[in-house]
Protein backbone atom coordinates (compact mmCIF):
# COMPACT_ATOMS: atom_id res chain seq x y z
CA UNK A 1 0.00 0.00 0.00
CA UNK A 2 3.11 2.24 0.52
CA UNK A 3 3.96 2.24 -3.14
CA UNK A 4 0.67 2.31 -3.85
CA UNK A 5 0.42 5.75 -2.03
CA UNK A 6 3.21 7.04 -4.11
CA UNK A 7 1.15 6.29 -7.41
CA UNK A 8 -0.25 9.66 -9.25
CA UNK A 9 -4.29 9.97 -9.28
CA UNK A 10 -4.28 8.82 -13.06
CA UNK A 11 -2.82 5.54 -11.73
CA UNK A 12 -4.73 5.10 -8.49
CA UNK A 13 -8.03 5.13 -10.45
CA UNK A 14 -6.99 2.76 -12.65
CA UNK A 15 -5.79 0.56 -9.47
CA UNK A 16 -9.43 1.17 -8.26
CA UNK A 17 -11.22 0.48 -11.45
CA UNK A 18 -9.26 -3.05 -11.95
CA UNK A 19 -10.12 -3.95 -8.65
CA UNK A 20 -6.47 -4.30 -7.45
CA UNK A 21 -7.54 -1.90 -4.44
CA UNK A 22 -10.54 -0.82 -2.48
CA UNK A 23 -11.43 2.70 -2.15
CA UNK A 24 -11.98 2.12 1.63
CA UNK A 25 -8.33 0.21 1.67
CA UNK A 26 -6.72 3.09 -0.13
CA UNK A 27 -8.32 5.84 2.26
CA UNK A 28 -7.63 3.67 5.15
CA UNK A 29 -3.72 3.81 4.15
CA UNK A 30 -3.79 7.23 3.23
CA UNK A 31 -4.99 7.92 7.04
CA UNK A 32 -2.81 5.47 8.83
CA UNK A 33 0.19 7.19 6.81
CA UNK A 34 -0.59 11.01 8.22
CA UNK A 35 -0.88 9.35 11.62
CA UNK A 36 2.03 7.76 11.49
CA UNK A 37 4.26 10.74 10.10
CA UNK A 38 2.46 13.87 10.50
CA UNK A 39 3.76 14.44 14.33
CA UNK A 40 7.34 15.01 12.53
CA UNK A 41 5.45 17.11 9.51
CA UNK A 42 2.72 18.96 11.10
CA UNK A 43 0.78 19.29 7.51
CA UNK A 44 -3.02 18.27 9.12
CA UNK A 45 -4.71 20.53 11.65
CA UNK A 46 -7.62 17.96 11.60
CA UNK A 47 -8.55 14.13 9.85
CA UNK A 48 -11.78 13.99 8.72
CA UNK A 49 -11.61 10.25 8.98
CA UNK A 50 -15.34 9.32 9.16
CA UNK A 51 -16.58 11.75 5.97
CA UNK A 52 -13.54 10.22 3.95
CA UNK A 53 -14.42 6.31 4.77
CA UNK A 54 -18.44 7.25 3.83
CA UNK A 55 -17.20 8.70 0.54
CA UNK A 56 -14.79 5.58 -0.55
CA UNK A 57 -17.31 3.40 0.34
CA UNK A 58 -19.82 4.80 -1.68
CA UNK A 59 -17.03 4.71 -4.46
CA UNK A 60 -16.76 0.95 -3.61
CA UNK A 61 -20.44 0.12 -3.88
CA UNK A 62 -20.14 1.91 -7.36
CA UNK A 63 -17.29 -0.32 -8.57
CA UNK A 64 -19.23 -3.70 -7.28
CA UNK A 65 -22.40 -2.59 -9.11
CA UNK A 66 -20.15 -2.24 -12.12
CA UNK A 67 -21.54 1.99 -12.40
CA UNK A 68 -19.37 4.57 -13.96
CA UNK A 69 -17.35 6.71 -11.89
CA UNK A 70 -17.06 10.44 -11.67
CA UNK A 71 -13.38 11.77 -12.18
CA UNK A 72 -10.84 11.62 -9.45
CA UNK A 73 -13.28 8.98 -7.26
CA UNK A 74 -11.69 7.70 -4.59
CA UNK A 75 -8.62 9.72 -4.64
CA UNK A 76 -7.54 10.80 -1.48
CA UNK A 77 -7.25 14.47 -1.23
CA UNK A 78 -6.50 17.06 1.82
CA UNK A 79 -8.38 20.37 1.96
CA UNK A 80 -6.39 23.79 3.35
CA UNK A 81 -8.17 24.72 6.25
CA UNK A 82 -9.67 27.66 5.37
CA UNK A 83 -12.33 25.73 3.23
CA UNK A 84 -15.33 24.46 4.62
CA UNK A 85 -16.91 21.25 4.90
CA UNK A 86 -19.63 20.50 6.88
CA UNK A 87 -19.12 19.28 10.87
CA UNK A 88 -15.44 19.80 10.93
CA UNK A 89 -13.24 22.50 12.27
CA UNK A 90 -12.35 24.87 10.24
CA UNK A 91 -9.79 27.60 11.63
CA UNK A 92 -7.59 29.33 9.16
CA UNK A 93 -5.04 28.03 11.63
CA UNK A 94 -6.11 31.25 14.02
CA UNK A 95 -6.76 30.96 17.53
CA UNK A 96 -9.63 33.31 16.58
CA UNK A 97 -11.29 30.10 15.07
CA UNK A 98 -9.52 27.56 16.61
CA UNK A 99 -13.31 25.86 17.55
CA UNK A 100 -15.39 27.07 14.85
CA UNK A 101 -17.45 23.89 13.05
CA UNK A 102 -18.21 24.62 9.67
CA UNK A 103 -22.38 24.68 9.14
CA UNK A 104 -21.99 25.04 5.55
CA UNK A 105 -19.71 23.39 2.79
CA UNK A 106 -17.37 25.81 0.47
CA UNK A 107 -18.72 24.92 -3.42
CA UNK A 108 -15.24 23.28 -4.17
CA UNK A 109 -16.01 20.80 -1.31
CA UNK A 110 -19.31 20.41 -2.10
CA UNK A 111 -18.20 19.22 -6.02
CA UNK A 112 -15.46 17.00 -4.57
CA UNK A 113 -17.95 15.75 -2.37
CA UNK A 114 -20.41 15.18 -5.59
CA UNK A 115 -17.54 13.39 -7.55
CA UNK A 116 -17.15 10.90 -4.71
CA UNK A 117 -13.39 11.99 -3.89
CA UNK A 118 -12.65 11.68 0.13
CA UNK A 119 -11.48 14.40 2.02
CA UNK A 120 -8.92 13.11 4.43
CA UNK A 121 -7.96 16.20 6.21
CA UNK A 122 -7.87 19.95 7.11
CA UNK A 123 -4.46 20.89 6.03
CA UNK A 124 -2.06 23.97 8.22
CA UNK A 125 -1.75 27.06 6.63
CA UNK A 126 0.09 30.76 7.64
CA UNK A 127 -3.02 31.90 9.79
CA UNK A 128 -5.33 33.18 7.30
CA UNK A 129 -3.53 32.72 4.42
CA UNK A 130 -0.36 35.22 5.13
CA UNK A 131 2.34 34.00 4.71
CA UNK A 132 5.03 32.37 2.33
CA UNK A 133 6.78 29.84 4.73
CA UNK A 134 4.11 27.86 6.83
CA UNK A 135 5.76 29.39 9.86
CA UNK A 136 2.57 31.57 10.83
CA UNK A 137 0.25 29.10 11.55
CA UNK A 138 -1.37 29.81 15.67
CA UNK A 139 -0.79 26.17 15.90
CA UNK A 140 2.48 24.63 14.57
CA UNK A 141 4.87 25.09 11.85
CA UNK A 142 4.91 22.52 8.69
CA UNK A 143 8.03 21.29 7.98
CA UNK A 144 9.38 20.36 4.36
CA UNK A 145 8.98 16.95 3.74
CA UNK A 146 12.60 16.97 1.49
CA UNK A 147 14.52 18.79 4.56
CA UNK A 148 12.74 19.09 7.80
CA UNK A 149 14.45 21.75 8.98
CA UNK A 150 13.88 23.89 5.76
CA UNK A 151 10.23 25.52 5.11
CA UNK A 152 7.41 23.59 2.70
CA UNK A 153 6.55 27.16 2.08
CA UNK A 154 3.13 29.04 2.51
CA UNK A 155 0.64 29.62 2.69
CA UNK A 156 -0.68 26.33 1.46
CA UNK A 157 2.36 24.53 3.35
CA UNK A 158 0.54 21.37 4.77
CA UNK A 159 -1.53 21.25 1.02
CA UNK A 160 2.05 20.81 -0.55
CA UNK A 161 3.42 18.69 2.02
CA UNK A 162 1.05 16.46 2.58
CA UNK A 163 0.81 15.09 -1.42
CA UNK A 164 4.71 15.20 -1.28
CA UNK A 165 4.73 13.37 1.42
CA UNK A 166 2.35 11.22 -0.03
CA UNK A 167 0.11 11.89 2.88
CA UNK A 168 -2.66 12.61 0.41
CA UNK A 169 -2.78 12.28 -3.56
CA UNK A 170 -4.09 15.79 -4.13
CA UNK A 171 -4.55 18.76 -2.66
CA UNK A 172 -6.50 22.19 -2.50
CA UNK A 173 -4.86 25.29 -1.43
CA UNK A 174 -6.35 29.03 -1.93
CA UNK A 175 -3.11 31.59 -3.53
CA UNK A 176 -3.19 35.40 -3.18
CA UNK A 177 -0.08 35.86 -4.35
CA UNK A 178 1.63 32.53 -4.76
CA UNK A 179 0.61 30.74 -2.05
CA UNK A 180 -0.33 27.49 -4.12
CA UNK A 181 2.78 27.66 -6.51
CA UNK A 182 5.43 28.86 -3.83
CA UNK A 183 4.99 25.60 -1.87
CA UNK A 184 4.76 23.63 -4.60
CA UNK A 185 8.05 24.68 -5.87
CA UNK A 186 9.77 24.16 -2.38
CA UNK A 187 8.36 21.11 -2.25
CA UNK A 188 8.85 19.60 -5.96
CA UNK A 189 5.45 19.62 -6.81
CA UNK A 190 2.60 20.97 -9.25
CA UNK A 191 0.36 23.73 -7.94
CA UNK A 192 -1.91 25.49 -9.84
CA UNK A 193 -3.51 28.65 -9.42
CA UNK A 194 -6.44 29.54 -12.08
CA UNK A 195 -7.74 32.62 -13.66
CA UNK A 196 -9.41 34.84 -11.46
CA UNK A 197 -12.91 33.68 -10.80
CA UNK A 198 -12.82 29.75 -12.61
CA UNK A 199 -13.15 28.26 -9.19
CA UNK A 200 -15.73 29.65 -6.93
CA UNK A 201 -14.53 31.30 -3.78
CA UNK A 202 -18.05 30.64 -1.56
CA UNK A 203 -16.94 29.31 1.51
CA UNK A 204 -13.35 30.02 1.21
CA UNK A 205 -12.43 32.30 4.30
CA UNK A 206 -11.55 35.58 2.50
CA UNK A 207 -7.95 37.25 3.26
CA UNK A 208 -8.09 39.37 -0.11
CA UNK A 209 -10.95 38.68 -2.22
CA UNK A 210 -10.05 40.60 -5.41
CA UNK A 211 -7.09 38.07 -5.58
CA UNK A 212 -7.65 35.50 -3.63
CA UNK A 213 -8.32 31.92 -6.01
CA UNK A 214 -8.53 28.21 -5.02
CA UNK A 215 -6.42 25.74 -7.29
CA UNK A 216 -5.05 22.10 -7.19
CA UNK A 217 -1.70 20.84 -5.89
CA UNK A 218 -0.72 17.34 -7.71
CA UNK A 219 2.36 14.84 -8.12
CA UNK A 220 1.12 15.47 -12.02
CA UNK A 221 0.46 17.70 -14.74
CA UNK A 222 -2.42 15.53 -15.85
CA UNK A 223 -3.76 15.09 -12.02
CA UNK A 224 -3.89 18.98 -11.72
CA UNK A 225 -5.72 19.36 -14.85
CA UNK A 226 -8.50 16.87 -14.00
CA UNK A 227 -8.83 18.26 -10.18
CA UNK A 228 -9.02 21.70 -11.99
CA UNK A 229 -11.93 20.14 -14.20
CA UNK A 230 -13.68 18.55 -10.81
CA UNK A 231 -13.44 21.87 -8.93
CA UNK A 232 -14.29 24.88 -11.70
CA UNK A 233 -17.57 25.92 -13.03
CA UNK A 234 -20.12 28.97 -12.43
CA UNK A 235 -21.56 29.25 -9.09
CA UNK A 236 -24.69 31.63 -8.37
CA UNK A 237 -23.34 32.17 -4.55
CA UNK A 238 -19.80 33.61 -5.89
CA UNK A 239 -20.58 37.08 -7.69
CA UNK A 240 -16.95 36.71 -9.37
CA UNK A 241 -17.49 33.73 -10.69
CA UNK A 242 -17.71 32.77 -14.68
CA UNK A 243 -20.35 31.41 -16.38
CA UNK A 244 -18.49 29.72 -18.79
CA UNK A 245 -18.55 25.66 -19.65
CA UNK A 246 -16.06 23.76 -17.96
CA UNK A 247 -13.64 22.68 -20.12
CA UNK A 248 -11.98 18.46 -20.06
CA UNK A 249 -8.36 20.16 -19.94
CA UNK A 250 -6.72 16.52 -20.01
CA UNK A 251 -7.79 16.14 -23.69
CA UNK A 252 -5.28 19.01 -25.10
CA UNK A 253 -2.20 17.87 -22.81
CA UNK A 254 -0.48 15.99 -25.07
CA UNK A 255 -0.75 18.56 -28.34
CA UNK A 256 2.35 19.42 -30.52
CA UNK A 257 3.79 22.56 -29.02
CA UNK A 258 5.83 23.08 -32.09
CA UNK A 259 5.87 26.93 -33.12
CA UNK A 260 4.71 27.70 -30.01
CA UNK A 261 6.25 31.24 -29.04
CA UNK A 262 7.11 31.20 -25.23
CA UNK A 263 8.55 34.65 -23.54
CA UNK A 264 11.23 34.41 -21.06
CA UNK A 265 10.40 37.12 -18.48
CA UNK A 266 13.77 39.20 -18.32
CA UNK A 267 12.55 40.95 -14.93
CA UNK A 268 12.36 37.12 -13.41
CA UNK A 269 16.02 36.62 -14.35
CA UNK A 270 18.50 39.06 -13.13
CA UNK A 271 19.34 40.36 -9.72
CA UNK A 272 18.59 37.92 -6.88
CA UNK A 273 17.83 34.63 -8.62
CA UNK A 274 20.13 31.68 -7.26
CA UNK A 275 22.58 30.33 -9.51
CA UNK A 276 20.36 26.92 -8.99
CA UNK A 277 17.31 28.58 -10.12
CA UNK A 278 18.91 30.52 -12.84
CA UNK A 279 20.31 27.13 -14.12
CA UNK A 280 17.40 25.28 -14.05
CA UNK A 281 15.09 27.71 -15.65
CA UNK A 282 18.26 27.84 -18.39
CA UNK A 283 17.40 24.19 -18.93
CA UNK A 284 13.62 24.50 -19.26
CA UNK A 285 14.56 26.69 -21.75
CA UNK A 286 16.52 24.59 -23.97
CA UNK A 287 14.06 21.88 -23.16
CA UNK A 288 11.22 24.06 -25.03
CA UNK A 289 13.71 24.49 -27.86
CA UNK A 290 14.12 20.74 -28.37
CA UNK A 291 10.40 20.82 -28.65
CA UNK A 292 10.24 22.94 -31.10
CA UNK A 293 9.10 26.38 -28.68
CA UNK A 294 10.09 29.30 -30.35
CA UNK A 295 11.79 31.49 -27.45
CA UNK A 296 11.94 34.69 -27.05
CA UNK A 297 13.03 37.36 -23.93
CA UNK A 298 10.07 39.40 -22.87
CA UNK A 299 10.43 42.96 -20.82
CA UNK A 300 7.64 43.51 -18.06
CA UNK A 301 9.42 46.64 -16.65
CA UNK A 302 6.30 47.53 -14.28
CA UNK A 303 6.29 44.15 -12.50
CA UNK A 304 9.11 45.11 -10.18
CA UNK A 305 6.12 47.40 -8.40
CA UNK A 306 4.20 44.30 -8.41
CA UNK A 307 5.21 44.12 -4.14
CA UNK A 308 4.42 47.42 -3.32
CA UNK A 309 0.70 47.26 -5.37
CA UNK A 310 0.01 44.12 -3.48
CA UNK A 311 1.30 44.41 0.04
CA UNK A 312 -1.37 47.88 -0.24
CA UNK A 313 -4.15 45.99 -1.78
CA UNK A 314 -4.53 42.85 -0.14
CA UNK A 315 -3.74 44.44 3.32
CA UNK A 316 -6.46 47.07 2.61
CA UNK A 317 -9.12 43.89 1.34
CA UNK A 318 -7.53 42.27 4.68
CA UNK A 319 -8.09 44.32 6.92
CA UNK A 320 -11.99 45.01 5.38
CA UNK A 321 -12.90 40.86 5.50
CA UNK A 322 -11.59 40.27 8.72
CA UNK A 323 -13.41 43.54 10.49
CA UNK A 324 -16.23 40.49 10.68
CA UNK A 325 -13.95 38.73 13.38
CA UNK A 326 -15.48 40.52 16.64
CA UNK A 327 -16.20 37.96 19.08
CA UNK A 328 -19.81 38.77 18.91
CA UNK A 329 -21.37 35.76 16.45
CA UNK A 330 -19.13 33.59 16.46
CA UNK A 331 -15.10 32.45 16.97
CA UNK A 332 -13.23 33.48 20.06
CA UNK A 333 -14.66 35.96 22.81
CA UNK A 334 -12.36 37.24 25.35
CA UNK A 335 -13.91 36.55 28.97
CA UNK A 336 -15.05 39.03 31.24
CA UNK A 337 -15.14 42.14 29.13
CA UNK A 338 -15.89 45.48 30.25
CA UNK A 339 -17.96 46.69 27.70
CA UNK A 340 -18.94 46.02 24.17
CA UNK A 341 -15.32 47.79 22.80
CA UNK A 342 -13.02 45.96 25.19
CA UNK A 343 -14.96 43.06 24.06
CA UNK A 344 -14.09 43.87 20.66
CA UNK A 345 -10.26 44.70 21.30
CA UNK A 346 -9.40 41.88 23.28
CA UNK A 347 -10.84 39.07 21.48
CA UNK A 348 -8.98 40.55 18.76
CA UNK A 349 -5.70 40.91 20.67
CA UNK A 350 -5.88 37.95 22.05
CA UNK A 351 -7.56 35.56 18.61
CA UNK A 352 -4.47 37.10 15.85
CA UNK A 353 -1.41 36.49 15.23
CA UNK A 354 1.25 38.89 14.59
CA UNK A 355 1.54 39.20 11.04
CA UNK A 356 -2.19 39.02 11.22
CA UNK A 357 -2.28 42.31 13.02
CA UNK A 358 0.54 44.00 11.19
CA UNK A 359 -1.55 43.72 7.64
CA UNK A 360 -4.51 44.64 9.34
CA UNK A 361 -2.96 47.67 10.44
CA UNK A 362 -1.10 48.40 7.52
CA UNK A 363 -4.23 47.89 5.43
CA UNK A 364 -6.58 49.73 7.73
CA UNK A 365 -3.69 52.91 7.70
CA UNK A 366 -4.08 52.81 3.50
CA UNK A 367 -7.70 52.98 3.78
CA UNK A 368 -7.67 55.92 6.30
CA UNK A 369 -8.91 59.34 5.61
CA UNK A 370 -5.89 61.36 3.95
CA UNK A 371 -4.21 58.50 2.39
CA UNK A 372 -6.95 56.48 0.22
CA UNK A 373 -6.06 58.48 -2.78
CA UNK A 374 -2.12 58.63 -1.76
CA UNK A 375 -2.00 54.61 -1.22
CA UNK A 376 -4.70 52.81 -2.44
CA UNK A 377 -6.19 54.55 -5.31
CA UNK A 378 -2.83 54.81 -6.32
CA UNK A 379 -2.22 50.54 -6.48
CA UNK A 380 -5.60 50.19 -8.53
CA UNK A 381 -4.25 52.26 -10.97
CA UNK A 382 -0.85 50.54 -10.95
CA UNK A 383 -2.54 47.24 -11.17
CA UNK A 384 -4.40 48.14 -14.30
CA UNK A 385 -0.82 48.97 -15.62
CA UNK A 386 0.66 45.80 -14.81
CA UNK A 387 -2.21 43.74 -16.27
CA UNK A 388 -2.37 46.12 -19.16
CA UNK A 389 1.03 45.30 -19.54
CA UNK A 390 0.50 41.03 -19.18
CA UNK A 391 -2.48 41.48 -22.19
CA UNK A 392 0.30 43.74 -24.36
CA UNK A 393 2.98 40.65 -23.78
CA UNK A 394 0.47 37.80 -24.69
CA UNK A 395 -0.47 39.19 -27.94
CA UNK A 396 3.04 38.26 -28.90
CA UNK A 397 3.83 35.07 -27.11
CA UNK A 398 1.71 31.86 -25.95
CA UNK A 399 3.09 31.83 -22.50
CA UNK A 400 5.49 33.47 -20.52
CA UNK A 401 8.17 31.16 -18.24
CA UNK A 402 10.74 32.26 -15.22
CA UNK A 403 10.95 30.95 -11.74
CA UNK A 404 8.79 30.20 -8.90
CA UNK A 405 10.55 31.83 -6.79
CA UNK A 406 14.51 33.18 -7.08
CA UNK A 407 15.39 30.90 -4.37
CA UNK A 408 14.96 27.06 -3.06
CA UNK A 409 13.57 26.56 0.13
CA UNK A 410 14.94 28.33 3.03
CA UNK A 411 15.57 27.24 6.56
CA UNK A 412 13.14 27.50 9.42
CA UNK A 413 12.85 30.45 11.30
CA UNK A 414 15.70 32.07 9.36
CA UNK A 415 13.67 35.13 8.16
CA UNK A 416 10.77 35.38 10.64
CA UNK A 417 12.04 38.12 12.03
CA UNK A 418 12.78 39.96 8.93
CA UNK A 419 8.95 40.56 7.34
CA UNK A 420 10.27 42.45 4.19
CA UNK A 421 12.78 39.60 3.37
CA UNK A 422 9.88 36.90 3.69
CA UNK A 423 7.30 39.13 1.54
CA UNK A 424 10.08 39.46 -1.74
CA UNK A 425 9.80 35.42 -1.11
CA UNK A 426 7.04 36.38 -3.36
CA UNK A 427 8.11 38.09 -6.01
CA UNK A 428 7.98 36.31 -9.01
CA UNK A 429 4.47 35.00 -8.44
CA UNK A 430 2.26 38.44 -6.87
CA UNK A 431 2.24 39.92 -10.28
CA UNK A 432 -0.64 37.10 -12.09
CA UNK A 433 -2.98 37.32 -8.62
CA UNK A 434 -3.16 40.96 -9.77
CA UNK A 435 -3.39 40.56 -13.89
CA UNK A 436 -5.93 37.18 -12.99
CA UNK A 437 -4.27 35.04 -15.40
CA UNK A 438 -3.28 31.34 -14.63
CA UNK A 439 0.12 30.22 -13.18
CA UNK A 440 1.61 27.01 -12.82
CA UNK A 441 4.47 25.86 -10.79
CA UNK A 442 6.34 22.64 -12.14
CA UNK A 443 9.16 20.57 -10.61
CA UNK A 444 12.57 21.30 -12.59
CA UNK A 445 15.22 20.22 -10.74
CA UNK A 446 17.34 20.49 -7.46
CA UNK A 447 19.83 22.86 -6.21
CA UNK A 448 23.18 21.83 -4.65
CA UNK A 449 21.32 20.56 -1.25
CA UNK A 450 19.00 18.76 -3.18
CA UNK A 451 15.92 20.70 -2.51
CA UNK A 452 13.46 21.32 -5.77
CA UNK A 453 12.79 24.08 -7.89
CA UNK A 454 9.90 25.15 -9.42
CA UNK A 455 9.69 26.25 -13.25
CA UNK A 456 6.48 29.04 -13.29
CA UNK A 457 4.71 29.17 -16.68
CA UNK A 458 1.81 31.95 -16.84
CA UNK A 459 -0.86 32.24 -19.66
CA UNK A 460 -3.76 34.38 -20.57
CA UNK A 461 -6.89 34.97 -18.65
CA UNK A 462 -9.12 31.45 -19.57
CA UNK A 463 -6.17 29.73 -21.55
CA UNK A 464 -5.97 26.97 -19.06
CA UNK A 465 -6.03 24.04 -21.16
CA UNK A 466 -2.64 25.85 -22.84
CA UNK A 467 -1.18 26.14 -19.91
CA UNK A 468 -1.90 22.57 -18.47
CA UNK A 469 -0.19 21.42 -22.43
CA UNK A 470 2.97 23.28 -21.98
CA UNK A 471 3.30 22.29 -18.72
CA UNK A 472 2.70 19.23 -19.56
CA UNK A 473 5.04 18.24 -22.74
CA UNK A 474 7.63 19.82 -20.11
CA UNK A 475 7.34 17.86 -17.40
CA UNK A 476 7.20 14.74 -19.97
CA UNK A 477 10.56 15.85 -21.26
CA UNK A 478 12.02 15.52 -17.77
CA UNK A 479 12.34 12.74 -14.78
CA UNK A 480 11.55 16.03 -11.95
CA UNK A 481 8.23 14.96 -11.28
CA UNK A 482 9.17 11.35 -10.71
CA UNK A 483 11.10 12.00 -7.62
CA UNK A 484 9.67 11.75 -4.12
CA UNK A 485 10.12 13.37 -1.09
CA UNK A 486 12.44 11.00 1.25
CA UNK A 487 10.10 8.46 3.13
CA UNK A 488 9.39 9.86 6.35
CA UNK A 489 7.96 6.91 8.10
CA UNK A 490 11.74 5.66 9.07
CA UNK A 491 11.89 9.09 10.90
CA UNK A 492 8.90 8.44 12.82
CA UNK A 493 9.70 4.95 14.22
Amino acid sequence: MNELLKKSAAEQSKALRNKEVSAVELTNATINKIKEIDEKLGAFNSLTEETALETAKKVDEKIAKGEELPLLAGIPLALKDNMNLIGSKTTASSKILENFVSPYNATVTQKLLNNLVPIVGKTNLDEFAMGSSNENSAFKKVHNPWNLNKVPGGSSGGSAASVAACEATLALGSDTGGSIRLPASFCGIVGMKPTYGKVSRYGLIAFASSLDQIGPFSRTVEDAANLLEVISGYDSHDSTSLNLPVEHYSQSLNNDIKGMKIGVVKELMGEGVSPCVQKAIENAIETYKKLGAEIVEVSLPKIKYSIGIYYILATAECSSNLARFDGVRYGHRTANPENLLDMYCKSRAEGFGDEVKRRIMLGTYALSSGYYDAYYKKAQQMRRLVTDEFVEAFKNVDALIGPTCPNTAFDLGSRAEDPLAMYLTDIATISSNLAGIPAISVPAGFDVDGMPIGLQIMAPQLAEAKLFNIAYRFEQANDFYKSLAPDLCACCK
